[in-house]
Order: structure tokens, then sequence, then C-alpha cells
């Protein structure tokens, strides 16, 4: 299992820095996040600071942009990162895609596929020379001139991953991509009961095998060196879970549980701005459904227990922050393996 650390920063001048931090701690992958920053910024600092470490997207929201646009970016992460870097794309929900991105809402599903192969047609056309020819229900591609076209890369070309959790989603992340981003809002038994059937149901419609998808998540880890720390790390991981959660697109997660009526109360205090109440309807057996929870020592046997043999790629919900505890993460990354 690797192990990956998540750039999260909201200066672009300490990216580089906090980049080749994460190598330095022997993580094997970096990722970033469209949140309040745009993830690809971040991503092109850390593929010219770092030499080993895959680089990537968790993840870009894939329907503000163009094709095209995803399709070039990655391009030219792959050539500064020297064959490091992994297009992750994920849908976002229909509310920030009206409300926050001015962008229609339109078949998500049937769109993120088209939009999967309508990129993968425009790699081949830069590094193959294949002739433009891509006509969809959503998007079209039949022009391309040398001006416009980039230079053939000189590594393979880009990894490309999905995310979600949706069993549309994740028979298209069986079909079609390397990789799948499980939502860090999930459970072992939400992940067995409805994502693996779904991505392997994808694999096999598409004649594929379980290994040319790399399956990746996120844990919400609380963590501390007694339990005095821990009982303090569990308020912020709390309410990250009470936001994912208030979500009605994720209530399968909760209703796998039998808690499916807490996404409704969640989603009444989010209308009514109350942030700060919803972590309370978050209870401790909540937590120790979502979330690992030890000291530092034990953290990497709970998450091996719980993660082992299933997932392929796992990080930590959680900020690298330089100087802090730099020996302990190093001790903690090497011991999840």
């Amino acid at each position: 299992m690797k192990i990956d650390g998540g750039l999260m920063t909201t200066d672009l001048r300490d990216a580089a820095r906090l980049a080749a931090h994460v190598e330095r701690l022997g993580y094997d992958g970096l990722w970033t996040a469209e949140a309040g920053h745009d993830p690809y910024l971040p991503a092109a600092f850390a593929a010219t600071a770092t030499e080993r470490i895959t680089i990537g997207t968790n993840i870009a929201v894939a329907f503000p942009r163009s094709p095209l646009v995803h399709a070039q970016v990655a391009w030219d992460l792959q050539a500064a990162s020297r064959g490091r870097f992994v297009l992750g794309l994920g849908t976002q929900v229909k509310g920030h895609n009206e409300r926050r991105y001015s962008t229609p809402w339109l078949a998500p599903g049937p769109r993120l596929r088209e939009m999967i192969q309508l990129i993968r047609h425009i790699w081949d056309v830069w590094q193959h020379g294949t002739r433009p020819g891509f006509e969809g229900k959503y998007y079209r591609f039949s022009l391309m001139t040398p001006f416009f076209s980039p230079a053939p890369l000189d590594c393979p070309l880009p990894q490309l991953y999905i995310a979600g959790l949706n069993p549309y989603v994740c028979r298209l992340a069986g079909e079609l991509a390397d990789g799948f981003h499980i939502h860090p809002f999930h459970s072992m038994k939400f992940i067995r009961e409805s994502v693996l059937p779904n991505v392997e149901a994808g694999l096999e419609k598409a004649s594929r095998r379980s290994e040319q998808v790399a399956l990746a998540t996120t844990a919400f880890v609380i963590a501390g060196k007694s339990r005095d720390e821990i009982e303090r790390a569990r308020a912020p991981v709390r309410q990250q879970i009470s936001f994912y959660a208030s979500t009605r697109t994720y209530i399968g997660v909760l209703e796998a549980h039998g808690w499916g009526e807490t996404c409704y109360r969640l989603n009444e205090k989010a209308a009514q701005g109350d942030w700060a109440g919803m972590a309370s309807l978050i209870t401790d057996e909540m937590l120790e459904v979502y979330a690992v929870e030890g000291t530092y020592d034990e953290i990497p046997g709970l998450l091996k227990k719980k993660y082992g043999g299933v997932i392929d790629r796992l990080g930590f919900y959680a900020p690298v922050r330089p100087g802090t505890d730099d020996e302990l993460w190093r001790r903690l990354i090497a011991a999840c393996r």
C-alpha cells in the first residue's frame, strides 16, 4: 500500500517547499485538491521541485473546464514531472456546479464518460498524429493545427483517475479509468458492499483486470501522543465528517449503517448556516466507523488492518507541516506500508 500526502497551502510561494518536504518525509505521492484554490497551480510547483513522488489532482472539478483544457494542463504537468502526473477528475455535486461554477448539470455520469474518452483522444492526436475526430452528445473535437499542438511526450501518457461514490461512477472507473479516488467520507462496509462490486462490474464489461485500476482513498485519522491529544484531535474530524454527511449525494454512506436520517438533519443545519451545531450530530460510534483513532504508534497497524488488501494508495486527511514532528511522520509513513 502506497502512502500519499496532501499539498494543502493557501500560498503558492510555499508550494515547492512543501512538495519537496513531502518527498523527503518518504511519502509515495502528493495530491492537490480543488477547494479554495486551483488544483493545477500547486501541482506545477510540485512537479519541478520533486524527483520521485507521484503528483496528481484529487480532484480537479471536471465540468467547468473543457476536455481540451484538462488535457493540455495534464500534458504539460506530465512533461514537467517527467512522467509522474495523475489527472484526477470528479464531477462535484449539482448545487456547486450550477450555483458556484455557473456550469449546467447535464447527465454527469455519461458526460464524465465522454470527457474521459475525449481527453484520451486528444492525447492520441498529440502523441501519435491521429486525425482529430470526436463527435459526442456533450463534446466535440475536430480541429487541431500544428501551431496549437504540443510536442510528443518522451514519457508515458498521464494516468487518469476519477472520483466518486455512486454506482455509475464506480462502474465507469472499472471500465475506463486508471484509478479511482474513493471519497474520504466512506466506511469499509460501504466500500465492500457498494464500491467494489460496481468497480468489478466495470472491469468485467471492459474485459480488464483488477490490477489495471488503482483504488485510492484518504483516511480520517484521529491521532496523538496521549489520550488528551487524541481527544483534542476528534473535534476537527467530527466537523469535517459532518460537512460531508450533510450532502445528500453521500447519504448512502450513512444508510449503510442505518444512519440515513442524520443526513437530512445535517442538511437542515447546513441550510441554516449552523456549521458548529452540525458536529454535535456525529456520534462517537460514527467516528469509529468513518475514522481511525489511536496513538501514533497504533495508527499504522490500525490503517493496515482497515485498508490492507483493498486500497492501493492511502492518504491522510491532514496537512503536512514542515518542522512539526518530522521524524515521527517518517516512522509512521514507513510503518504504514
